[in-house]
């Protein structure tokens, strides 16, 4: 397979340059780049030079802070089924470009091109939810204790909403955000991973003839292309009232930290640790398809990806003899072919960081099983997926290592010692148990069990449905995007009393009179 020609194919199917601009607004015409500095974006399947991008400076941040500021005067009047509609006209365009947009995510991070695919369905799933969510911006009405009195609460938008995304996912989760954001009546200003900021332009290429032909305000939407200092920069700008940033814990507390300095609303979707329980009670052949995929999927690179097994002795060796079994046929290499189940990790840095765990795995007792090295003859960025049996105190469990690592731990008695060992991390993302046992199933979903912010039966960690609101606890952030009541963390609540009496009673029955 020739990447060289995929990627022209793509390119000219995406509208992409070979040195594109640092912003962006969905439109024909993007902020010129003049002494800005460029950086050159490779592909992790083979490190084949894809295309040259640059960096947006002050200037070009403020400039794009004032078109979005200025949009959002415009576009929060019109009425949300309208903005609706858009919507879901940006959806239809997603339709038309799956492929080419899941072959590039393929192409610009690694995952397997299903996976990509996957990710753009993610969008279209998210434009379709949202559509309908256009005419159900509900609030509450209330009796008020006054006669003659109604109480009731509504949302407003907010203003520019700032949108920070990770490399693993680089366009589903802008539009988890940027769909709500906008129906809601806000403007979004997006900054994408500088390692993925193909995928970002693209997806605004397609939108860019929605936009047009439905006069959209420049502004609504905004890519600005930038390293850690642009981010810096939206976290500590009053201009923007919602930071909805995806990353590290690392990351994140810096964010969190300069947002809330300012009073401001920080979305945060950090780091993940997250474990399947499997008890005497499973069913294997779930548990075997939930964890090979949750574990290499996407390289081990997804938030929700199953890192840790914490098994019942009863069926612990039957689980882990057929777990290396199935590692034995993994299929690692070009992620753009469909017999491939695993591509490379996105970068060197990422391979380094594998194999510094995987020294420290064995630096402090844990034993690998299967795997723990690197896959040169296949390319730069290829590693093995790795089984570690953890007896013992072995610290670098409670980390979140973005690689293939998969830790099995055993426990004896109980579910609640399964429980225990899962909420013994600091990240509180996803979680899950396999069991046909009504009483432990319960159990792990009760205010006893998981203390995720995504808890699971009989599905593994990974992935999720637009229609739940997506986040976790602990140090994945608290932060909630995607489906159910997610929409209202872009509005502003306000609380209205109407008096239509011809009296003016005071609440709580005070009198308050001046002779």
């Amino acid at each position: 397979m020739d990447i060289e020609i995929i990627k022209n194919e793509i390119f000219t199917q995406l509208e992409i340059g070979k040195v594109s601009s640092a912003v962006h607004f969905g439109e024909s015409n993007t902020v010129l780049n003049e002494g800005n500095d460029i950086i050159k974006i490779s592909s992790p399947i083979n490190n084949t030079y894809l295309a040259s991008i640059a960096l947006a400076n002050d200037y070009q941040y403020n400039h794009c802070i004032a078109m979005c500021e200025e949009a959002f005067l415009n576009w929060r009047v019109l009425p949300a089924p309208k903005r609706g509609e858009i919507v879901r006209q940006i959806g239809d365009s997603f339709r038309q470009h799956k492929v080419q947009l899941g072959t590039l995510i393929s192409l610009e991070m690694g995952k397997t091109l299903q996976e990509g695919l996957g990710e753009v369905q993610e969008i279209i799933d998210i434009c379709d939810f949202t559509v309908g969510l256009s005419r159900q911006l509900y609030g509450l009405t209330m009796h008020s204790e006054r006669p003659q009195h109604r109480m009731y609460e509504q949302y407003h938008p907010l203003g520019v909403v700032g949108i920070i995304t990770a490399f693993n996912f680089p366009v589903a989760v802008w539009a988890w955000n940027a769909m709500l954001a906008v129906v809601c009546g806000n403007s979004t200003l997006w900054k994408p991973s500088e390692k993925t900021p193909l995928c970002a332009i693209a997806c605004f290429n397609i939108i860019k003839p929605v936009l047009i032909k439905n006069n959209v305000p420049k502004g609504v939407f905004a890519l600005i292309v930038g390293d850690y200092k642009i981010g810096t920069l939206m976290a500590n700008d009053k201009k923007i009232p919602l930071i909805s940033a995806t990353g590290s814990t690392a990351m994140g507390k810096k964010v969190g930290a300069a947002v809330g300095a300012r009073l401001g609303r920080a979305l945060l979707e950090l780091g993940g640790n997250n474990a399947i329980i499997i008890t005497s009670h499973a069913n294997m052949e779930l548990v075997i398809r939930a964890v090979v995929f949750g574990a290499i999927g996407t390289c081990g690179q997804r938030c929700t990806s199953t890192r840790r097994l914490i098994i019942h002795e009863d069926v612990y060796e039957q689980l882990k003899n057929r777990l290396l079994l199935i590692y034995e046929k993994i299929n690692i290499g070009n992620p753009l072919l469909p017999e491939t189940h695993m591509g490379p990790l996105i970068d060197g840095d990422s391979v380094k960081i594998y194999e510094a765990t995987i020294k420290e795995i064995k630096k402090t007792g844990g034993k690998i099983l299967f795997g723990g090295k690197t896959l040169n003859s296949l390319g730069a960025n290829y590693v093995q997926p790795t089984i570690v049996e953890i007896d013992g105190d072995v610290p670098i469990v409670n980390e979140e290592t973005f690689a293939p690592i998969l830790y099995l731990l055993k426990y004896n008695g109980e579910v609640n010692n399964a429980i225990k060992i899962q909420n013994s991390v600091s990240q509180g993302l996803s979680s899950s148990i396999f069991t046909n046992d009504i009483v432990e199933s319960e159990l792990f979903l009760s205010q006893l069990g998981s203390d995720c912010g995504i808890a699971n039966v009989n599905i593994g960690t990974s992935g999720a449905e637009i229609g739940g609101a997506f986040g976790g606890e602990k140090d994945t952030g608290g932060g909630r995007e995607s489906g159910s009541d997610a929409w209202k963390v872009y509005m502003r609540r306000q609380t209205n009393t109407i008096n239509f009496s011809q009296e003016l009673p005071l609440a709580q029955g005070l009198n308050f009179e001046i002779n």
